[in-house]
């Protein structure tokens, strides 16, 4: 083997156990969320952004002392939801109407999420974890 193809080698493992550190950071998110925190919200959508890796939305809730306070819930990738007949056409119809979310919290205390169930305007339910989590 030659010193220049020794190179392309070594370079292309170092590469490559650099990019798996980064998938596996990416993807441990019970070092992000608290799954045993869990909140449930109804509020208006107010913005949602609807690319992979994992879409997001943020709603305005009213907390119990009736002040109103801007979550974000981060969720799967828009494939996830077109295997459930949700288009980004509904989170489109239902800006500025009221949904409910339910979001593991972020362990960092701020007023984010990973969503686990939401119930659109129109009342359909789209759950985005397995059964019983």
């Amino acid at each position: 083997m030659t010193s220049r193809m020794s190179c392309v080698v070594i370079l292309s493992l170092l590469l490559a156990v650099l990019l798996s550190g980064v998938a596996t950071a990416h993807h441990n998110m019970s070092a992000v969320y608290d799954f045993n925190d869990r909140v449930t919200l109804t509020g208006t959508l107010i913005k949602f952004d609807w690319r992979n890796p994992h879409m997001e939305i943020v709603v305005d809730a009213k907390r119990e002392a009736g002040e109103i306070e801007s979550w974000k819930g981060e969720g799967p990738a828009p494939l996830f939801f077109k295997s459930r007949d949700v288009e980004k056409t509904d989170f489109g119809k239902a800006i500025g109407k009221t949904m409910t979310i339910e979001m593991s919290r972020a362990r960092d205390g701020s007023r984010s999420g990973l969503l686990r169930n939401i119930t659109m305007p129109d009342g359909k339910m789209v759950s985005l974890c397995p059964q019983n989590c």
